[in-house]
């Protein structure tokens, strides 16, 4: 057994930052000064006395004190934890509560309600808890987990009790999950199910024949448990890949389920499971003591325990309910309620959420490490046949102090790191080499010896070179950065991303931690540079022309490491900088990487929030770019990064944005005019090939398409031009709409005569109707015919009118009427939910004349919700301006648009008066409905803040 010390948990908070700075932690506490046990059986026979004959009364006066007591025990229990006892300290003594309320009631009912004065062995019944409860551990609103024990044959009298007893616990407002069995029965269930067998396993006499009780656990543990340990680890082992299978198999998601999900309390319990059906034990400390943790790991097993029960009991005392997901309207209550405050630059409730990744890490690490521990333990225990045949040693690798153990990679002893802390990272790229996974002990030695990995260490030359072979070395680099990720030895390596390890962004558009999502973005990459990638192929066809492909993965790794230190973009720079120094890359390659870090948010707000037919915004972001190379590694680097955000956020329509702005950009930087002239005559170049392709596919162009101008044929690929002329051949207002092949939303199509406010009118109609803007794009060609482009989906962010025909029929019919005049009923304000509500979002608006050469720019931004596009289409109608492009985006709770307007003569809005009353007017818009919106934790705790940056 290893004597290595505890490490002390980092980001724990101090007393000083407890919500009553002058509460002490609550002491060790006796269940007797809790519930006086005899106390209460007093009360209780009073009652059965005081109501001889009247058994109505007498069960009522019962329950009463029954639920007095219980309702006591509780309410100490959330008082110790809102005083800083810990959750396991909490959910131990509700159990104890438990057992003494269930303990009253039994005596209660087999004294004055189901006495048996000479009882036969038919009628000896027993009580046991089980599940958690049976642990001796219960949240605030678990279920009450009992099976009563019979020895025989069912009989009236023990059928009478547990009928009494079970109604009394559900008029107490109890769940409670009951089984009546035989031992025989228990023990011939658990050999057929595992969660049955798991369950005994966790059971514990609370009262009755105890008896009976030791028989059925002595004929359990001979029969179900001695000598099927493999069986057992392979089926819990199985169960956890099932579990986290329906959980997404993602332990960095930002919403996590604290119960279920990866790295949460369930992955602890496995493992004390499968420890306690090898080792046996009674309480948590004795079973994982008794294993084969070393010092350091049970140390973090129980605090990871101690955190995870914390986070759970505060967790159903504010929702009142079994709520195991940590969603984002719950997050801020529980960090202030653990001690979280906001820190410069950073909120409270991020650093509460990257401490519970952090545990969730460690759990992983944990589940890691002694399954692998165990399942090796038992391959040692060779039975039958196979007791007779010499047994496999470990074999030397050709590099030092390396070995294969078990089909793993190993080390010799743990000198291997002690003595030379690179073989830490030698260690992953050996795995890698011989496509193995690692070797628990291996694992084990680099957290006793990570603190080794110093900067000197990393600093050396060979250390510089073990880096960037980790990263750069492989065609699927996501392996082994995931792997270092998890041990700690990539943010150990890397210190700059090593700050953002398990850090999360408190908004709605990120799905998982920073770190996830970066290794996620390295991911994609790769994905993009092997020749059969598909979903980004124009990715795929310029890495090939790509000349400096380390400094496209150095950026990605650290394109985030600037997030929680100022504006990210700016701050990355300076952390991407030295890192670059620090791994020896030379001055200019380092000065690439920089560049792109500090710019890896341009080309996709440029594509998406401006006009990129506008020869000014090309100019202008060609002349940011400056060369081909830096335009191709921003490209590839951008789709990366928003694939990497979470499913569905990378779709065709962003792609074609992007795709459209790298090829006009690229053309200014190969043509060597990135002035607006230049930029002009190639998008006029660009709209004649794509007429002509339209032409070629269908013999001729309506006339409305014919007199739009420039922009709308540089807009679309040809396939959508195509589709936009085959729907107007017979001219006239039309409402078409197709679901993509990529998915995601509904494409929406519409086409008819302009008027002042139309665009509004269509919006309103649109959330009238329930559909979500997503994304929107506004033509008017010259005979002053409109048509507007929307991607639209439905509350569930799912494509709108997915599989209902009629709801379609219905958005057809009334965006005719809208074309042709029909009024449109403001639409309706939905009230916003807690998850949106929890957010504090501040509006914006600006009036900028210097985006466009023609077009006064009005950029928005604010807080995402039915209707606002109408409010602010509303505003700029009434405010004599007519719009002549619209870029529509949603982030999460957050929207950024960007409107592209004129005055009633065509002209740019330059008077200064008119210019401020139309911020305000859009301020307006944007902040209405606020008030409506639930009271949340997270509105209370800060108002006047609103993290903006992504």
């Amino acid at each position: 057994m290893s004597t290595d010390s505890p490490v002390k948990p980092a980001q724990e908070p101090t007393l000083v930052e407890s919500r009553n700075r002058t509460s002490r932690r609550p002491g060790k506490w006796r269940i007797s000064n809790i519930i006086d046990g005899r106390s209460l059986r007093v009360k209780l026979t009073t009652a059965a006395l005081d109501n001889l004959g009247d058994a109505q009364a007498m069960r009522k006066a019962a329950l009463d004190h029954l639920h007095g007591a219980m309702f006591r025990g509780r309410m100490i229990a959330q008082e110790r934890l809102q005083q800083g006892a810990d959750g396991l300290d909490t959910a131990r003594l509700l159990a104890a509560v438990q057992d003494e309320v269930v303990h009253a009631l039994y005596d209660f009912t087999t004294t004055h309600v189901h006495r048996a004065r000479n009882p036969t062995e038919a009628e000896r019944l027993a009580i046991l808890a089980t599940g958690g409860y049976g642990r001796g551990v219960m949240a605030p609103s678990s279920d009450t987990d009992l099976l009563f024990l019979r020895a025989y044959k069912a009989s009236p009298h023990t059928e009478s009790v547990i009928e009494y007893m079970l109604y009394a616990l559900w008029d107490m407002g109890l769940k409670v999950g009951n089984a009546f069995r035989t031992p025989a029965e228990c023990v011939k269930l658990a050999a057929e199910d595992v969660t049955i067998k798991t369950s005994l396993l966790d059971s514990r006499f609370i009262c009755g024949d105890q008896a009976l009780s030791d028989e059925m656990m002595s004929k359990f543990m001979k029969e179900a448990v001695e000598g099927k340990d493999a069986e057992f680890i392979m089926d819990k082992l199985a169960e956890r890949d099932a579990r986290h299978a329906r959980q997404g198999d993602a332990r960095y998601v930002v919403e996590p389920n604290i119960k279920e999900g990866k790295g949460g309390l369930r992955d602890l319990q496995t493992l004390y499971w499968i420890v306690k059906h090898i080792y046996g034990g009674e309480t948590l400390e004795d079973v994982m003591k008794g294993g084969p943790f070393t010092r350091s790991e049970y140390t973090s097993f129980i605090r990871s325990a101690k955190f995870m029960w914390t986070v759970r009991c505060h967790l159903h005392y504010v929702t009142g309910r079994a709520e195991e997901r940590l969603s984002f309207d719950l997050q801020p209550e529980i960090a202030a309620r653990m001690g979280y405050r906001d820190r410069t630059g950073q909120l409270g409730v991020e650093r509460f959420m990257k401490r519970y990744f952090l545990v969730s890490k460690d759990v992983g690490a944990l589940t890691r490490i002694i399954a692998a521990k165990l399942e090796a333990e038992q391959k040692k225990k060779p039975e039958g046949f196979r007791r007779l045949l010499p047994q496999k040693t470990p074999q030397a690798l050709a590099d030092k102090g390396f070995v294969v153990d078990a089909g793993r990679v190993s080390i010799t002893s743990e000198d291997v790191m002690k003595d030379d802390p690179l073989n830490m990272l030698r260690l992953f790229i050996i795995a890698r080499r011989e496509d193995k996974d690692i070797h628990p002990n291996a694992l084990s030695a680099i957290t006793r010896n990570l603190r080794a990995l110093n900067e000197s260490v990393r600093s050396s030359d060979e250390g510089r070179r073990l880096i960037l072979d980790a990263i750069l070395g492989s065609k699927e680099p996501g392996l082994i950065l995931r792997r270092m990720n998890e041990a700690g030895v990539l943010g150990k390596a890397i210190p700059e991303f090593g700050g953002i390890v398990a850090q999360t962004q408190f908004n709605m558009y990120h799905h998982y931690t920073v770190d996830e999502h970066t290794i996620r973005a390295v991911e994609a990459i790769a994905e993009m540079e092997q020749v059969n990638a598909e979903r980004v192929p124009l990715a795929t066809e310029i890495f090939q022309l790509v000349e400096n492909r380390r400094a496209l993965y150095l950026a990605m790794l650290l394109h985030d490491t600037g997030k929680g230190k100022g504006d990210q973009q700016i701050e990355g720079m300076k952390t991407a900088t030295r890192a670059c120094q620090r791994l020896g890359i030379p001055e200019d390659e380092t000065e690439l990487v920089a560049w792109l870090v500090g710019n890896h948010l341009e080309l996709s707000e440029t594509a998406q929030k401006r006009d990129i037919s506008d020869p000014r915004t090309v100019t202008q972001f060609a002349n940011l770019v400056g060369s081909l190379e830096r335009l191709r590694l921003l490209y590839i680097l951008t789709a990366a990064d928003i694939r990497a955000v979470g499913p569905g956020v990378w779709n065709a329509w962003k792609g074609q944005l992007m795709a459209d702005l790298y090829h006009n950009t690229a053309a200014a930087l190969r043509g060597g005019r990135a002035d607006e002239s230049g930029v002009q005559a190639h998008l006029e170049a660009r709209a004649e090939a794509r007429r002509e392709s339209v032409v070629e596919e269908l013999g001729s162009i309506p006339h409305t398409l014919l007199e739009m101008e420039t922009a709308y044929w540089t807009g679309f690929d040809v396939p959508d031009l195509t589709w936009h002329a085959t729907a107007l051949k017979e001219g006239g207002s039309v409402v078409c709409y197709r679901f993509p092949p990529e998915g995601g939303a509904l494409t929406l199509m519409v086409c008819g005569e302009d008027r002042p406010g139309l665009f509004a009118d269509l919006a309103g109609t649109l959330a009238n109707l329930g559909a979500n803007v997503v994304s929107a794009q506004v033509f008017t060609n010259r005979s002053g015919r409109i048509l507007d482009i929307f991607i639209l989906q439905d509350g569930s962010q799912q494509p709108y009118g997915l599989k209902d025909a009629s709801r379609l029929q219905r958005l057809e019919t009334a965006l005719e009427q809208t074309l042709s005049g029909t009024s449109v009923k403001e639409p309706a304000a939905a009230r916003m939910g807690r998850r949106e509500a929890a957010f504090l979002v501040q509006p914006s608006a600006q009036i900028r004349n210097d985006v466009s050469t023609e077009y006064t720019v009005v950029d928005i931004a604010g807080r995402d919700r039915p209707g606002l596009l109408y409010d602010v289409a509303s505003v700029l109608a009434e405010s004599d301006l007519s719009i002549h492009s619209a870029h529509v985006g949603s982030y999460g709770e957050r929207m950024f648009d960007a409107f592209y307007v004129q005055t009633a003569a065509g002209e740019k809005l330059t008077d200064a008066d008119r210019i401020e009353t139309l911020k305000e007017r859009l301020l307006d818009a944007l902040g209405q409905h606020e008030p409506d919106a639930p009271e949340t934790p997270a509105r209370k705790l800060k108002r006047s803040r609103a993290v903006d940056s992504f």
